[in-house]
């Protein structure tokens, strides 16, 4: 298994089940050395599934006060992979580092 940090619209129900087939579970937990920012999405798939034209991105600050909420998700290889085909271009998958002390990938800035 795998673990995947959420901050946006990952965490949509609607988003999982047509990304991943299910609702996902996961617990809160906050990733750190980043903040916010909007980006606007210009892949139309994209927005026709989450609703949305502009989508939050993790913008690296590498000060660990900087702190974005969110949830870490339990999936499969093949999950992440899917997930890789639903991230657009703007964004890249890292591992992030967590308060909780766990590791998981997170798409964050391109």
């Amino acid at each position: 298994m795998k673990f995947l940090f959420s901050y946006g619209t990952l965490q949509s129900k609607k988003v999982q089940f047509e990304t991943f087939g299910r609702e996902l579970e996961g617990h809160a937990d906050k990733l750190l050395g980043y903040k916010l920012a909007m980006v606007e999405i210009k892949d139309q798939h994209v927005v026709d599934l989450s609703g949305e034209t502009h989508h939050p991105i993790a913008v690296v600050t590498c000060d660990l006060a900087d702190e974005i909420l969110g949830m870490v998700f339990e999936i499969t290889t093949e999950e992440l992979a899917q997930s890789d085909k639903y991230e657009v271009d703007e964004y890249q998958r890292v591992m992030g580092r967590f308060k909780s002390g766990k590791q998981a990938w997170v798409y964050v800035q391109a």
